[in-house]
């Protein structure tokens, strides 16, 4: 087992100003939430958007941004054609590089992630991904695409995207004989700057009127939208998201890991779901929280931040679940929230206590970093405040959460939360996997592990 890093960076590469903000600074985050996950304000923003497009005569124009050697961009090109043909739209394609840096830390880290992710979640969505190749395609395969791509046409680029794509990560030069090429490295180079101007950095991103949907995870939300405005599709959405359900498999022979942040808006969604997931199929459930990526020392960007808050409120909707308004607890208000956590896990309180922690500062716009604050969190977890106060600023917390911290990060590979990890005695791979859009993943894995273990 490798050495486990201290809770925290010696020397975090993130601002001071960012890890412990001053109040004003809690002020302006607080503020960038609202601004966007303001529903009134969204709707008025997309009224204005239509009404342009329909005084300009125009059409219902969504640009579309494919990284070649992005897993996720391969599962958007499969249905780009259908998508196309299914609604009244333009599409505009665009072709980038990866754009890395603070933007996407780590990223030989991401490629793997991103592979195994895709790898998993293709076959519930009715998609492909190629197995037992590296991580990316071959450097000069991707150039031979890219120059091939960069010739078509906007409709011929949606066409035959699938096909390319395809070739590309199956490895198949073969494909691409005989095919003219433009500047591909001109059109990446293009593509990029425009994905920066428009504030993205990612891959397999969608744009449509002011907003962002990623790949096929996100699409419904777009073909939702396209429909509300008369512009095509009907029946079944193209890429539908599984419900999260267990039905009635009992699962107490397997053992779920969770590894939820304070400071996550993504786990302030899906905590509750998390929790009615392990009760209704009684496995083996681990609470392991960690630390904010930022504390972790994990770059962060403002763009980031701007689109997994206005992210986290559509998924909100989707699931039924409050977001905003909030107060950040990042830095000390996280540091003295965990240090009662070594007393709530010997009460047996650890989840109640990380859930009225999550709803202060996600729901109920509770300033953690007051004492005041921290105490009705602590009471509405049903601990007792005199003994929960003798507890704070100390650091027993630390070593539980370091090892949590190494388990996710280098035992699993991921850096982001929540995490979760499904393993049980049926002898397959444990199920790793990132994200609050995977909880039905996770929930789709133990249905079936546990049909086959109890079947068998």
């Amino acid at each position: 087992m490798s050495e486990i890093a201290p809770v925290e960076p010696l020397k975090n590469p993130n601002s001071k100003l960012i890890v412990d903000p001053p109040r004003f600074i809690r002020w302006v985050l607080r503020r960038k939430c609202e601004n966007a996950t303001n529903p009134d304000k969204r709707a008025a923003q997309r009224a204005a958007a239509e009404a342009k497009r329909v005084k300009d005569g125009a059409a219902h124009v969504v640009e579309y941004f494919h990284q070649l050697d992005d897993p996720y961009s391969h599962l958007a090109a499969q249905i780009l054609a259908k998508f196309a043909a299914q609604y009244d739209i333009i599409i505009k394609p665009h072709l980038i590089n990866a754009t890395g840096g603070r933007h996407q830390p780590r990223l030989p880290e991401l490629a793997a992630w991103a592979r195994r992710d895709a790898q998993q979640i293709a076959p519930y969505y009715g998609l492909r991904f190629p197995q037992n190749l590296p991580h990316v395609p071959h450097s000069a395969l991707q150039d031979k695409a890219a120059d091939y791509l960069a010739s078509l046409s906007d409709t011929e680029f949606v066409v035959q995207i699938a096909a390319v794509s395809t070739a590309l990560w199956d490895g198949d030069e073969a494909f691409f004989n005989g095919k003219d090429g433009g500047d591909g490295v001109a059109a990446r180079v293009a593509g990029s700057a425009h994905l920066q101007a428009l504030n993205h950095y990612s891959g397999a991103m969608f744009y449509y009127a002011g907003e962002w949907y990623w790949g096929v995870d996100r699409l419904f939300y777009l073909e939702q939208r396209l429909r509300d405005l008369s512009a095509g599709g009907s029946g079944d959405y193209l890429v539908m998201r599984p419900e999260i359900d267990t039905g009635a498999v009992d699962a107490g022979a397997f053992e779920l890991d969770f590894y939820p942040s304070l400071n996550s808006p993504y786990t302030s969604i899906i905590f509750d779901k998390t929790m009615a997931l392990k009760n209704t199929c009684k496995i083996k459930f681990n609470h392991k929280p960690v630390l904010p990526m930022i504390m972790r020392g994990v770059a962060a960007t403002s763009a980031k931040g701007d689109y997994i808050f206005f992210d986290t409120k559509r998924e909100g909707e989707t699931l039924g679940v409050g977001f905003g308004p909030i107060n950040t607890p990042i830095g000390e208000p996280t540091r003295q929230a965990y240090s009662l956590l070594p007393l709530a896990f010997e009460q047996g309180k650890d989840e109640a206590l990380m859930k009225s922690l999550l709803d202060a500062a996600w729901r109920d716009d509770l300033a953690l970093h007051k004492k005041k604050n921290l105490r009705l969190a602590v009471e509405r977890a049903g601990m007792d405040w005199a003994e929960a106060e003798t507890w704070l600023g100390r650091d027993d917390w630390k070593d539980m959460v370091a090892l949590s911290q190494h388990e996710m990060v280098e035992g699993m590979g991921l850096w982001g939360v929540p995490s979760y990890r499904l393993s049980g005695p049926d002898g397959e791979p444990d199920l790793e996997v990132w994200g609050q859009d995977r909880l039905w993943l996770v929930a789709a894995e133990i249905k079936r592990r546990a049909a086959a273990y109890h079947k068998a």
